[in-house]
């Protein structure tokens, strides 16, 4: 496992956010991670990363205790992820090229020109295009930006990447292109993909498995097919209700999904 939250229990305030949730990020998957709005997807993301305190429970990540390592054992760590927020989070003062350096000149000793040279890899990476890299974020389109944040998140060469709301504010097209974008890099760099999503068209396209936040824990997890026969009310909503698709799940002897 990358990623195990055991027993995990977040509070702000007198307010519970997240009670005795547990999950496991297996290495080389995609897990969506969805809930209903003010449910504490994001917040579990945030505890993860360190950005929160939990007020129980234990996150090991590369089988490590991030809160309690050591400062060295903590960099080491941080250097093997990246992180997609949800708008981006670009530097506002920095060209895409200097956004993507940010990391580099953080944690490692690079001279400049090896720097640019590598930004400019993770721009190709992502399907930008080479001008991309003098550009400020104003100058971009949603979508140029969340690519460009995505090759902020993959400059250090992560081992984990974590994605929150990837698709949101894009286009139809733009969001199934994005979802593309994550697989292939997946399957070519051997990433794991941690995604908090709301978009019903990532969960069946994009991701190996689903994990549903409700009632402070983790409700349900598994495939898509686990999702669909699942009695809980509110998954049954959002797996089948008016935005819903259907889906033909193949037998083990057919190598085509009929997804429609």
């Amino acid at each position: 496992m990358i990623i195990r939250a055991s027993d995990v229990t977040v509070r702000f305030g007198s307010k519970t956010i997240l009670d005795g949730l547990s999950l496991d990020v297996r290495r080389g998957e995609i897990l969506g991670f969805v809930g209903a709005s003010g449910t504490g997807k994001s917040v579990l993301l945030r505890t993860i990363l360190g950005l929160n305190a939990k007020q129980g429970g234990t996150i090991e990540v590369f089988g490590i205790d991030y809160e309690r390592a050591p400062e060295e054992q903590r960099l080491s760590v941080e250097q093997r992820w990246g992180v997609l927020f949800q708008q981006g989070a670009l530097f506002s003062s920095l060209t895409v090229l200097e956004n993507i350096q940010v990391p580099m000149r953080e944690y490692l000793d690079l001279s400049p020109p090896l720097m640019d040279e590598l930004a400019r890899l993770k721009i190709d990476l992502v399907g930008l295009a080479p001008d991309a890299a003098e550009k400020y974020p104003s100058e971009l389109s949603g979508g140029m930006i969340k690519r460009a944040a995505l090759a902020r998140a993959l400059s250090l060469d992560p081992d984990i990447v974590f994605l929150d709301e990837p698709t949101s504010g894009l286009d139809p097209i733009g969001a199934a292109e994005f979802d593309e974008l994550i697989m292939t890099l997946r399957d070519t760099l051997g990433l794991t993909v941690y995604m908090v999503t709301h978009d019903l068209d990532s969960l069946y396209q994009a991701c190996d498995r689903i994990a549903v936040l409700g009632k402070k824990k983790v409700l349900v997890e598994g495939p898509l097919q686990t999702m669909l026969d699942n009695d809980d009310p509110w998954v049954r909503s959002y797996f089948h209700g008016k935005r819903a698709r259907a889906i033909v799940v193949p037998d083990d002897d057919t190598n085509t999904d009929e997804k429609h």
